[in-house]
């Protein structure tokens, strides 16, 4: 792996900072109804894709995650104003507005979604992976997952196919601690949920989640592992987010305690504290990043804003492939 420089530091702050501040505008326009549905927020999770970015060939590597997914899907190079918009509703959207919240997924960029269905992108991903050595194409599957998501059975057999068939394939579990508002320690025997990997000799570890310089190191060897042919690796990613599960999460279960306690290991803070301690970065440049990026997301949001929402035949145009489809609802004439 190449050295981490001042350049990736910098794009790392101008990175985090932004997709902070676009879930916050995001907050802000689900409290006054412009977007609607479910909304689950990315806020402390950041070190997580600032790493992958670095560590994964953006030019043919691939990605599959839940429905946390707006910004894992912008660090694989989706439009934010595209994102926005199908936060919206809005035509000019990434599936045209009719994916949401939860379904953001671009052919173009490698992205596979956005799963609604907990747990459902495990198979997935290693349905992708498959693919890639079998048409013997050079590219490596990153499958995301919530702390919950191992709870499925699918996970399993997932596992088990990916080490008979040494897919390249890496597993990473974004722990961060809560499965909607069960705590990990109330669902599990086995708390340290890296080590479900090892049952299947499967390469696993536990790393941390809120340095994006840590995150970057260990998925470049996962990555790299997984492309030369030795097969899938599990890690297990800790880290937390700083808001509830989604936008309708009274987040009863934890205290403001815990949550001030966790915001001390803010990723974009640690980040921020290496520009300053090398002298990569003074306050000024830092703050002049911060508002550039503030102006940038306003503009993600009036794009959203001013674009229109779809008409009612789309609905038609983009579901059914088959043009004379014969359950449309006819005339009964």
């Amino acid at each position: 792996m190449k050295k981490i420089t001042q350049n990736d530091y910098l794009q790392w702050f101008t990175d985090m900072f932004f997709w902070r501040s676009f879930e916050d505008k995001c907050r802000s326009l689900y409290l006054k109804q412009k977007i609607r549905g479910f909304l689950h927020l990315y806020n402390g999770q950041e070190a997580i894709p600032a790493g992958l970015m670095y560590a994964m060939d953006l030019s043919k590597d691939r990605m599959i995650t839940a429905y946390r997914c707006h910004v894992l899907s912008m660090s694989m190079g989706v439009d934010p104003k595209s994102i926005m918009a199908e936060l919206c509703g809005k035509v000019t959207g990434t599936s045209k507005g009719m994916g949401g919240s939860m379904h953001i997924f671009s052919k173009k960029h490698r992205f596979y979604g956005g799963h609604g269905i907990v747990g459902g992108q495990i198979p997935l991903g290693a349905g992708i992976a498959f693919a890639d050595k079998y048409f013997n194409r050079d590219s490596v599957t990153v499958t995301l997952m919530g702390d919950g998501a191992v709870r499925q059975g699918a996970l399993h057999e997932t596992f088990n196919l990916s080490m008979i068939w040494k897919l390249p394939v890496v597993f990473i579990c974004e722990n961060n601690d809560y499965a909607m508002g069960t705590s990990v320690k109330r669902t599990t025997n086995v708390q340290n949920i890296y080590q479900i990997g090892i049952a299947y000799d499967m390469p696993s570890e536990q790393i941390d989640g809120m340095d994006p310089a840590i995150v970057a190191e260990k998925t470049y060897k996962a990555i790299e592992k997984a492309r030369s042919g030795e097969g899938p690796t599990f890690l297990e990613i800790k880290t937390y987010r700083f808001r509830g599960h989604s936008m309708s999460d009274g987040e009863s279960y934890r205290n403001k305690n815990e949550i001030e306690e966790s915001k001390k290991r803010d990723p974009i803070l640690k980040v921020r504290s290496v520009l300053l301690k090398k002298k990569w970065a003074d306050e000024n440049k830092l703050k002049a990043i911060e508002a550039q990026v503030k102006k940038d997301v306003e503009e993600c949001a009036r794009f959203a804003e001013r674009s229109d929402f779809p008409p009612i035949e789309q609905m038609y145009e983009v579901v059914y492939n088959q043009k004379d489809y014969p359950f449309w609802l006819k005339d009964p004439d």
